[in-house]
């Protein structure tokens, strides 16, 4: 299963969760911390891995698509993706920075 945190609603409640916050979370949490990022108008058609990631928009923006819907992710945001989940991803004008995890399955 999939989830997702708009950091535009919890802003403004004052939750919004900060890089320095999610890359701790993502290490107790038994992940592999890297930064990357794609250039912009950059699309990776529909594809699955092979372990669970977390991903958190430092920087432009990213649309997920999954099951058919599409949501877009800005500095700020972040989403997980499990293993096995299928999903698409198209990088928006600015390109896309980013600080995600990497976790390996159980088999």
């Amino acid at each position: 299963m999939s989830g997702c945190r708009i950091a535009n609603h919890y802003r403004e409640k004052d939750l919004a969760m900060n890089q320095r916050e999610f890359e701790a979370e993502l290490r107790r949490e038994g992940y592999q911390v890297f930064y990357g990022g794609l250039k912009a108008g950059e699309m990776n058609a529909e594809h699955a891995h092979d372990w669970d990631a977390r991903v958190m928009v430092i920087g432009g923006e990213i649309t997920l698509t999954r099951a058919g819907k599409p949501e877009t992710f800005r500095a700020g945001d972040s989403c997980s993706v499990s293993a096995g989940e299928m999903h698409a991803e198209h990088v928006g004008p600015q390109g896309v920075a980013y600080v995600a995890g990497r976790r390996a399955t159980a088999r």
